[in-house]
């Protein structure tokens, strides 16, 4: 729905059609937990119904839909007997234990009314950082998709633990956005945009376009989802935006209610453009997807090596190690004021570092053998932060 030849743009009753979300095939949308639930726990029914008959529509246009879902842990609290989100992680596995199978039993009756298959698929950080369980995590959501089912996304909280946790929905959703290709991503809660400030002041106003950083100055984002069973709140969901369009597709942000005027094109929400230039996923999952499993610090000249000519990490360069590592983990490079500056795949043990430590590669290779004359973290492998 583009603008016609010798014509005009199509128009809504709110305003002009976004086109980037009307000729979007593969969509992505993120709902959290608070626009899911009740107030005292469970799922609402008619929520999910609503939810889901938007998305059967999209799905009717020939359009592909992944769904990335929170609600697991609190749809559980209320059979679990439980007042309210548990802080202790066990009882959080339990809550997600019980409520996950109602989650997606919910999904999979709602879905069903417009013919529509659901798949589950639960992830970990690791499923989406490690190169070898990304790529089965994306035959997976791929086959799915190419069956014309429609995967039901969540961090699979009943192992996660607090190391190796995505920490909310908002960066997993990005992550799969990135993962499966998308054309879109919609992140829906119960706030119906990004504003200035909190939008129940008068003096804020609501951001209808982002197009980079400057259009965030002097914003004031806070605040999570005001039920109290979200973790994700209007920070989580603008950093998700970021790496989304930083991966090149566009972002919808607004709330549940609003999903159909925002999945037709309507300039409801906050749109995020994406960035013009997509990165080579390589480097888009290392900045983005990956944990650093230690630190290298680095000396000034090496700082000015990495950052400023983009040159390989070598030991002359590094004057600390932190961390347990094996070769072939994400580590951060950091400066002398410990500010993490770029992050790369180490070619070393943590181990091993310790005793080359300053020294040229030259003098490793004679004193040790020709095996030690390789780069710390070779520039292909590192990405600046």
């Amino acid at each position: 729905m583009g603008t016609p030849p010798g014509g005009t743009a199509a128009t809504t009753q709110n305003g002009p059609v976004r086109d980037a979300v009307t000729t979007a095939r593969r969509v992505v949308v993120k709902i959290g937990s608070s626009s899911l639930t009740t107030a005292a726990g469970g799922l609402a029914d008619e929520r999910v119904d609503t939810l889901v008959d938007t998305l059967g529509r999209l799905t009717a246009e020939g359009r592909e839909v992944v769904l990335v879902s929170s609600g697991a842990i609190a749809a559980g609290l209320a059979p679990l007997g439980l007042a309210r989100r548990p802080r202790d992680l066990a009882t959080q596995q339990a809550a997600a234990s019980v409520g996950q199978g109602l989650l997606i039993g919910r999904y999979a009756a709602s879905f069903a009314r417009h013919g529509r298959t659901v798949g589950q698929v639960l992830l970990t950080v690791d499923d989406v950082t490690r190169r070898a369980h990304y790529r089965n995590a994306y035959r997976t959501l791929r086959k799915l998709l190419d069956l014309r089912a429609v995967p039901i996304v969540n961090e699979n909280d009943t192992v996660a633990t607090q190391e190796i946790r995505f920490g909310d929905n908002d960066r997993l959703a990005a992550l799969v956005a990135a993962l499966v290709h998308a054309d879109l991503l919609v992140l829906l809660s119960d706030v119906d945009a990004l504003w200035t400030g909190d939008p129940t002041k008068p003096d804020s106003t609501r951001i209808t376009e982002v197009r980079d950083d400057a259009d965030l100055a002097g914003i004031t984002i806070g605040g999570a989802g005001r039920s109290g069973v979200g973790t994700g709140g209007m920070v989580t969901k603008v950093e998700a935006a970021r790496i989304a369009t930083g991966f090149g597709i566009p972002v919808v942000l607004t709330s549940a209610d609003l999903a159909s005027p925002a999945l037709a094109g309507e300039p409801v929400g906050t749109l995020f453009h994406p960035q013009r230039k997509r990165p080579t996923a390589r480097l888009f999952w290392l900045a983005h997807a990956t944990s650093p499993r230690g630190r290298l610090h680095l000396d000034p000249g090496a700082v000015a090596a990495v950052v400023g000519r983009r040159k390989s990490l070598l030991p002359a360069g590094i004057t600390a190690v932190d961390g347990t590592f094996t070769a072939g983990d994400p580590v951060d490079l950091v400066d002398t004021a410990g500010a993490s500056v770029a992050r790369g795949l180490v070619n070393y043990d943590a181990v091993e570092l310790p005793g080359l430590l300053g020294r040229s590669t030259s003098e490793l290779a004679a004193a040790l053998g020709p095996a030690y004359e390789r780069e710390v973290v070779h520039r292909d492998d590192l990405v600046l932060l």
